[in-house]
Parts: structure tokens; sequence; C-alpha cells
């Protein structure tokens, strides 16, 4: 009875650590610096951070060292390079396609297969996962999808409800757990009309789907607001491309 009390009370002990070790980890500038200043991003950082933004929209999301971040369709792993040296050996990063996506991505998946398999990005988990079925092995911390929102609803995303997403990101993330939704901005009113045909989705429409997965709304950067951007025009036509203005919104799970 004593070794069994002992084994009781010394588990209670290991998981009160734990949980205390999880309320301590907090964001850090200086990890989000390293990061964003690793040298083998040095590519992407030149061709991508003063477009993208990634200090002030991570700095949103909270991303924190040993936190388990889901990024949705990862395209050429910009943001995923990021998120694995920001969360280091302690976290991990899920890099996932939609099955429906990676089909026309295959290029894309298979860089970041060969990322999972380097060992400077040994955090790094490469999955390619039913389109509406969004899983994880473990509770997350963050689920980050940037530019990708707008195609759930399209024809080669099988016409897939965004509402199915939403619940799934909700089941995945751990309570108090963030989701961020980056995205080409539509017209104001338009909804969903111009997901397919310019590539865009009205803020307001996925606030609306977000929210009603439960989530609470938790503020928003501006940081890729383009007041020049007409909102009505694809966004690879070559008067906006690359300067299209943008929503970023930070959702949390309550």
């Amino acid at each position: 009875m004593r070794t069994l009390a002992l084994a009781v009370v010394l588990a209670v002990a290991v998981a009160g650590c734990d949980k205390t070790a999880e309320q301590k980890r907090e964001f850090s500038p200086e990890a989000l610096d390293a990061a964003l200043a690793d040298p083998q991003r040095q590519s992407h950082r030149e061709a991508g951070d003063a477009r993208r933004k990634p200090g002030e929209l991570i700095a949103l999301a909270g991303v924190k060292p040993g936190d388990k971040v889901l990024d949705l369709i990862p395209g050429d792993a910009y943001w995923t390079r990021i998120f694995s040296k920001l969360v280091g050996p302690d976290g991990k990063v899920y890099a996932v396609w939609p099955i429906n996506y990676g089909r026309v991505a295959v290029g894309n998946v298979q860089t970041l297969r060969k990322l999972s398999a380097d060992p400077y990005y040994g955090n790094i988990v490469t999955q390619v996962q039913p389109t509406t079925t969004l899983t994880a092995r473990e509770p997350l911390d963050v689920v980050w999808t940037s530019q990708n929102y707008h195609d759930y609803p399209d024809e080669f995303m099988g016409n897939a409800d965004p509402s199915v997403l939403n619940n799934a990101v909700f089941q995945i993330l751990k309570p108090g757990g963030t989701y961020i939704v980056i995205d080409h901005m539509a017209a104001p009113g338009s909804g969903m009309r111009d997901t397919s045909k310019f590539h865009r989705i009205d803020p307001a429409i996925v606030r609306q789907q977000v929210e009603a997965a439960g989530f609470r709304f938790a503020g928003e950067s501006k940081a890729l607001n383009n007041p020049a951007d007409p909102l009505n025009i694809a966004v690879f036509d070559p008067s906006i491309r690359g300067r299209t203005s943008q929503f970023a919104y930070k959702f949390v799970k309550p």
C-alpha cells in the first residue's frame, strides 16, 4: 500500500510539474528574432520577409518555444522553417497538406518531406491528410493557415464546407489554443463569391464561420493591408501580385 501511495504521489507531482512548465512558457521576442535570422532561410528572408511581415504576424499568434504548431498548406515552407526554429527541440511543427491540394502541389510536398528528413529541421513532420478530415497526433497550441482558407470551397478541393475545417481545428487545439487565418481580401459583402475567380474571400464571412465553430475573435494585424488593392481582381494579376491587401485574424479556443 505504501508503494502504491508513493507512486500516486509521484505521478501527481510529475503532472503538476508538467502543468507548471506549460504555464511558464511565454512568447519570446528574442526567440522569434533568432528564428527569423536562421541562416538556412536566407533566400526566403530576402524574397519574402518585406512583404510577408513575419515578425508582426507571428507575434500576433504568440508562438512560443516548446509549442506544437500545425502549418496548414505550407507552400514552399516559408512559415514552416520559422516555426521550426522558434518552437525549438521541445516543440513540433506539423506541415499538413489536404490530399486534394497535395495533388496539385506535388513539388511543394516533396520539398516539405525533404525538410522533415533534414536533422537541422528535425522537429518538422510532413503529412498528407484527407481533405475534409484534419487531425493531429497530439493537442496543439497553434493552427496557422496563410492564403489558403479561401481554397476550401473551390472545386479542386471538392467544394469543401469551411465549417468542416473550422470544427476540426477547434477539436485539435488545446483550450486557449490559437487559430490564425491570413488571406487575400475580397470586397466587403462578397462573402465567398470570389474564392475561385479571384482567390479572395470577404474577411467578414471568415470571422462569422470561425466564430460559429466556437472560437473567440482575439484580434488582428493590419500589417498586410494595402489600400491600393481594388479587391476585385485576381491575386495573380501582374498589377497586384505580391501586394494584395490581406487580413490576419487571430481566434482563440475558450
